[in-house]
């Protein structure tokens, strides 16, 4: 199972409740509002960490909730905010709002926030509402529900260049042998299950990032064998080593299989410069079939190299290849970004749809509306008036009485169920 993607439920705090409140003290028989306001609630919030490496975590914890806020107090004594719930992910996460498909932001650098999920404001208290006219308001706002959502997380990896070819091709070995990682290695295919990160030092102040890519068969694009999930990582990389297995039945078929693949995947992998490297000339029959091998990829436009990632031969070169082709990349003034996450705005929460429901009732749905309806107190009739009176500045109230609806219907608004009157 890859970790390398998670699904996770957010949910911010809701502001707390505003007081309806009257001060009462000894001698003072008219003290006038003093209910307080409810503190706001906590926000859900991502922040990348460097020193986290994979989205394994969210695997054991779905759930995240933020606190609420207090509801305010006498006196004029606002209540205390919800603590923000703050939650590390990797560097290179990307997160998708999994109800709209949008991407809310991706998360690149050291201690980047990204808020998921805005606590709810605190309600005002009835000290807010205070006129002249209105000395004694008996009217407040509960809190403000929180948001909650569902997001997909995905982690594509950050790295210079990525080592890619068919399973069993030698990548991770070469990795090893490149870099200090360490990966898993076993003479079978799909022996690297996630892909691995290592760090090759070219000099004193040069380093380069390889990520060795899991094995690419036919059909990957598709999600076949271990699936697309590797081919997203392809791209998050600059600059490709594309490892041919020298002691493959068609070293050329696998060259052509790997690159029909990403490019069904994303037309701008197959456009990403490669590397082409020859694996395992340290075995006699490769290394005679070399010249035969060099000659039809030079006559694809290839210009190969020969090296033994067993014994280390032309590791150096292979690897001062690749330092050039990303130095040439990087160099490109009008680069594209590497990931290309496409951003989309959000309806106007402003918004509502009404609807006729199979029992004859009707129901109103939009964010404004229905988070106007949670913050009422239905308690008193100040707040109802205010409400009604938020229908007709929306439309909603013209809304319905162009849809037909007659006295006595009821009409659900959220939670709330409310029977219409002229």
């Amino acid at each position: 199972m890859f970790v390398d993607e998670a699904r996770i439920f957010a949910a911010s705090g809701s502001g707390g409740d505003g007081m309806v409140h009257f001060r009462r003290e000894k001698y003072i028989p008219r003290g006038g509002p003093d209910g307080g306001d409810g503190g706001k609630g906590g926000d859900v919030i991502l922040e990348a960490r460097s020193q986290l490496g994979s989205l394994t975590p969210f695997r054991g914890k779905v759930h995240h909730r933020a606190q609420p806020g207090k509801s305010g107090g006498g006196n004029r004594r606002a209540g205390k905010s919800g603590v923000d719930l703050i939650l590390g992910v990797p560097r290179g996460t990307i997160v998708v709002d999994e109800q709209t498909g949008s991407v809310m932001g991706e998360l690149m650098s050291e201690g980047e926030r990204l808020r998921i999920a805005k606590g709810g404001r605190g309600g005002r208290g009835n000290a807010r509402y205070a006129t002249p006219s209105n000395q004694a308001p008996r009217m407040a706002e509960r809190g403000e529900p929180g948001e909650q959502r569902w997001l997909q997380l995905e982690l594509r990896l950050i790295a210079d260049i990525g080592i890619v070819g068919v399973p069993n091709a030698g990548k991770s070995t070469l990795l090893a042998a490149l870099t200090r990682a360490r990966p898993k290695i076993g003479a079978y295919p799909f022996t690297t299950l996630q892909p691995n990160l290592g760090v090759a030092q070219l000099d004193p102040e040069t380093t380069l990032v390889l990520a060795d890519i899991p094995g690419l068969i036919e059909g990957a694009h598709s999600g076949v064998g271990l699936g697309t999930a590797f081919l997203r990582h392809i791209q998050r990389t600059r600059v490709l080593i594309h490892l041919l297995d020298g002691s493959a039945s068609d070293p050329l078929a696998d060259y052509s299989q790997v690159n029909a693949e990403m490019a069904l995947f994303d037309p701008r992998l197959a456009e990403k410069p490669q590397v082409v490297a020859v694996n395992k000339m340290d075995l006699p029959p490769v290394a005679a079939r070399w010249p035969d091998l060099e000659r039809e990829l030079r006559r694809a436009g290839v210009t190969p190299l020969a090296v033994s990632v067993l014994e280390g031969q032309g590791l150096e070169a292979l690897l001062q290849a690749a330092s050039r082709q990303l130095a040439a990349r990087r160099s490109q003034p009008q680069e594209e970004p590497e990931s290309v996450p496409t951003y989309t705005t959000e309806p106007s929460p402003l918004e509502f749809a009404v609807s006729r429901e199979s029992g004859g009732d009707w129901r109103v749905r939009g964010k404004a509306i229905e988070r106007a309806a949670a913050m009422t107190y239905w308690e008193y009739e100040e707040p109802i008036r205010r409400f009604q009176r938020l229908l007709e500045r929306l439309g909603v109230d013209r809304s319905l009485r162009e849809a037909g609806i007659r006295p006595g219907d009821m009409v659900h608004i959220g939670e709330y169920e409310l029977e219409w009157s002229d």
